[in-house]
């Protein structure tokens, strides 16, 4: 039997997304065994973290400044903006390194299932980046479900008064899916969106 220092520690980290009770104490057995070169190491990045912590007061985004590396990036291209649901979205598309422009969080999607309303989100704090100007184009990066769909027509409708593109994610087939292993509505969008070959 571990102690209760020891038990509070694997069920905070059974809580973590990916983890379940076996896992965490595999990770607190090996954090245990290997204090100097993992535990110690561990809590100090999680202290250091903690003290610092803070959402970007101009896309949203979590870092450990206000504003965000993104945002303080002179290579960016402010011309761009590209919004997403969530934070991890937002670094799921920067680890790509394809997109060069800045982002935006709206801290979620409209669902009226759920009670998230327009106002629950960061849509105004978006409508007033693009009445400030400077942006050409804006992506609506939104997830490929229904409440990500409605999201990005709510914005649409909300940004046409702008002089912007606007452009949204293609969706449908994966690189290397193979079409039998295929829902759908994945086949449904891949053929809606197909295109002439050069």
């Amino acid at each position: 039997m571990a102690s209760h220092q020891i038990e509070a520690l694997t069920q905070a980290l059974a809580r973590l997304p990916g983890l379940g009770p076996r896992s965490a104490r595999r990770a607190v057995l090996h954090l245990m065994k290997k204090r100097e070169a993992a535990l110690e190491p561990l809590l100090a990045a999680l202290q250091a973290v903690a003290d610092k912590l803070s959402t970007c007061s101009t896309c949203g985004n979590v870092d450990t400044s206000d504003p965000c590396t993104i945002c303080r990036d002179p290579k960016r291209d402010d011309r761009l903006l590209c919004i997403v649901e969530e934070v991890a979205d937002l670094w799921a598309l920067d680890r790509s390194r394809l997109f060069p422009g800045r982002y935006h969080v709206l801290g979620g999607r409209l669902s009226a299932l759920e009670g998230v309303r327009p106002e629950d989100l960061s849509i105004d704090q978006l409508v007033a980046r693009i009445a400030a100007g400077g942006i050409d184009e804006v992506v609506l990066a939104m997830n490929a479900t229904l409440e990500g769909q409605t999201t990005a027509h709510y914005l649409a409708e909300r940004l046409e008064k702008f002089p912007i593109r606007l452009t949204q994610l293609a969706h449908g087939l994966p690189v290397g899916g193979e079409l039998d292993y295929l829902d759908e509505g994945t086949l449904a969008q891949a053929l809606r969106a197909r295109r002439p070959l050069a």
